[in-house]
């Protein structure tokens, strides 16, 4: 069995965030191995998931890191945090040099603050989300087009990947939208907040046509559930706002106001993507776990396709493969950009809708509310510059 370790907030502010990852892992791993596994020198091994429970909480994910290894994970995946992320490459960075007869690599799904694979990139850590940088220029596409928006409130959680999102968001409108202003721009605390209804009075009282924001998990579904609550009237241009929960908290309220930008929808006009889309809900039917990830299948299909390359599981020899990885899955598809590990594919825009207008065949998480793609962003466009300074081993 080849050992593959997620590092994971399961309990805790985010742990719904935490079982969503789980599930679409589970459902990639499963898939590998109903093909026979992965092909190395000693054979054909199946992939073995196990999970570690961090809490959300950085020491308890380095701890969760020295378990995994010691159990003999060969793979850590993580995502839910950027500020963990960060922890983790420092720890691996270090393991591998002291300890390289057990090197490890790190799979990134959605740890998305820049400065990873820019000033912190690392030849052990890979992304296969598009970051933040990415997707703000992606929401900026759409949000630059609307003549109606005048003014704008920047609300972000106060962590690392927060700060980049409202720091990009300021630079994007000042090169794109300079009529456009800022009447808010506010950090709160990550995942404690539990009544929004103040930052709600505020944005309303500012006078705002938009908010944006990169909140996730329970800051975003009780932020817009407030926002709907007074009487806010204006957009959200989100991260995250098409899903775990966010919809069926504003219901019709969010109809043609909330914006998302993602790797995928389900709504994606494609054939393909609707019979992957089909796919995974016959595997979790349950409407609650309607939360499918395509970059989370990219990535294992990428790891699959490293270590068949690399005929072995060693993390020095998986690495150089997986660097220059190319998948393609149900129409969907990327490639890792060797320079600085970040994976790169198309993204999209949805704008959240009644089920059953046209765009919308399928709703989230069985709120009667879906995402009509609105702009599709190709991999080569979506793509942006890297400072990244790649040390590689020698």
């Amino acid at each position: 069995m080849v050992k593959i370790a997620v590092i994971e907030g399961f309990s805790g502010g985010n742990a719904n965030g935490g079982e969503a990852v789980f599930r679409n892992l589970v459902w990639a791993v499963e898939r590998v191995n109903q093909r026979g596994g992965v092909k190395t020198a000693e054979g054909v091994r199946r992939l073995a998931l196990e999970r570690y429970d961090s809490k959300g909480q950085t020491e308890e994910a380095l701890s969760a890191l020295r378990s995994a290894i010691d159990d003999g994970a060969r793979f850590i995946l993580q995502g839910n945090s950027s500020a963990v992320a960060a922890a983790i490459i420092d720890a691996i960075n270090k393991h591998n040099e002291r300890e390289p007869g057990r090197r490890v690599l790190f799979l990134n799904y959605s740890a998305v603050d820049p400065i990873l694979t820019n000033e912190k990139c690392s030849y052990w850590h890979f992304r296969f989300d598009a970051h933040a940088d990415m997707r703000m220029t992606a929401l900026m596409s759409v949000l630059k087009e609307d003549r109606a928006l005048k003014s704008v409130y920047l609300l972000g959680q106060d962590y690392s990947f927060g700060q980049a999102v409202l720091r990009e968001a300021r630079r994007q409108l000042g090169a794109l939208r300079p009529d456009v202003q800022i009447v808010g721009d506010e950090l709160h605390p990550l995942l404690r907040v539990k009544d929004f209804s103040p930052y709600a009075t505020k944005i309303k009282a500012s006078g705002a046509d938009a908010v944006i924001t990169g909140n996730f998990s329970n800051d975003l579904t009780l932020l817009v559930k407030a926002a709907r609550e007074v009487g806010f009237d204006g957009k959200f241009y989100t991260f995250y706002g098409n899903a775990l929960g966010a919809p069926a908290a504003l219901g019709e309220a969010g109809v043609g106001k909330v914006l998302a930008v993602a790797d995928w929808l389900p709504n994606v006009a494609a054939a393909q993507s609707e019979a992957f889309y089909q796919a995974f809900r016959q595997r979790y039917p349950k409407p609650a776990d309607d939360y499918v990830h395509m970059r989370m299948q990219l990535m294992i299909e990428a790891l699959a396709q490293a270590i068949d390359r690399a005929g072995s599981v060693e993390a020095g020899a998986v690495a150089p493969q997986l660097e220059r990885a190319s998948v393609s899955f149900f129409g969907q598809g990327g490639s890792m950009r060797a320079a600085d590990h970040q994976f790169q594919q198309s993204l999209v825009v949805g704008v959240m809708d009644r089920q059953g207008t046209p765009g919308v065949k399928f709703d989230v998480e069985g709120s009667g509310y879906g995402f009509r793609v609105v702009k599709t962003i190709a991999p080569a466009q979506a793509e942006m510059p890297q400072s990244c300074k790649m040390v590689r081993p020698s």
